[in-house]
């Protein structure tokens, strides 16, 4: 359900709240419509999800009112009798239903806010994207932008970890959920929880439904993810691809300032390491271990594994 229904619900609550429960003047239904207006001000400026849970209690109060309007109709005109018992209980009656509406909108409230954000400004974190936490980075210099949703059954796939009696798994479990917290922290990105459990035999399955329910975008890491995602026609953001588009790119021919760690396989070759990671084969380069030298580039090798750079010692 659109979120500007709520906001409609919210202007038209306020003044007839006021005019029929306060002061049946022109002053109080122009203060009521000023507070209504604040709180959807207020929704809009900090942008802040909390608040549509007001607006959902106002629209189920007129529903209330509503109900309440026609069961009183109903008694009135069909009956067509005097009731003494409906005369002496009808304001209970209607104070009733309106507190029923109230309760029933905010107990469905969640699902009503899983419909109104719906779209690709919304990312669904999986769970390889909480276990290697770049998601965080990505976040904090603005280049994932909209809403994170974080599935319940993801956390708690991440609580099973961290009980696991495997060491590795518990670290895991255990950097997965303070990945959590940490996106919970941001101040410039809203997070939210949510608790639909799509049908699915794993995992992936039901995260890649989700993302198609929401019609969100999939962050992950994991390749086979990605391909589920695609033939599910969603869109998947592999951070593990992005960060293989941003390597620098390095020709044959170019030189390079290189630390060289270590000695290689091979008689007189050298190691070193680019800043992403990628190895640097030097030849000539094993008497120049622990110390910064030029290099210039002679070839480079692509594997399925990464890149392999040779260079020799300028």
């Amino acid at each position: 359900m659109p979120i500007w229904i709520f906001r409609i619900a919210t202007l038209v609550a306020f003044p007839f709240l006021t005019y029929n429960f306060i002061k049946p003047d022109w002053m109080t239904l122009l203060g009521g419509l000023l507070c209504g207006a604040i709180v959807v001000a207020g929704e809009v400026i900090f942008k802040r999800l909390r608040l549509i849970k007001i607006m959902i209690a106002c629209t189920g109060l007129i529903l209330g009112y509503v109900l309440f309007v026609l069961f009183d109709y109903g008694i009135d005109h069909f009956l067509q009798m005097d009731l003494m018992w409906w005369e002496q209980h009808r304001l209970h009656v209607e104070i009733t239903l309106l507190v029923f509406g109230v309760l029933a909108s905010l107990f469905k409230s969640r699902d009503l806010e899983g419909l109104s954000y719906t779209g690709h400004h919304l990312k669904v974190a999986d769970l390889s994207a909480l276990i290697d936490g770049r998601i965080v980075d990505l976040c904090e210099i603005n280049f994932l932008s909209g809403i994170i949703v974080l599935p319940v059954f993801v956390l708690d796939k991440l609580n099973e970890m961290v009980a696991s009696k495997d060491p590795l798994e518990r670290a895991k479990g255990r950097r997965g959920l303070d990945v959590a917290t940490r996106l919970q922290e941001l101040k410039d990105i809203a997070v939210r929880i949510t608790n639909k459990n799509p049908k699915g035999d794993t995992l992936e399955a039901k995260t890649v439904a989700l993302s198609k329910n929401f019609d969100a975008e999939l962050v992950t890491l994991d390749f086979n993810m990605s391909k589920a995602a695609l033939l599910a026609n969603v869109t998947a953001l592999n951070i593990a691809d992005l960060a293989t588009a941003l390597k620098p790119v390095v020709l044959p021919g170019e030189t390079m300032s290189l630390f060289i760690m270590k000695d290689g396989k091979e008689k007189e070759q050298g190691i070193g390491y680019l800043d992403d990671g990628t190895m640097v084969v030097v030849e000539e380069g094993r008497k120049h271990i622990g110390k910064r030298t030029e290099v210039a580039v002679y070839s480079i090798l692509q594997t399925s594994s990464g890149r392999m750079i040779f260079a020799k010692v300028k």
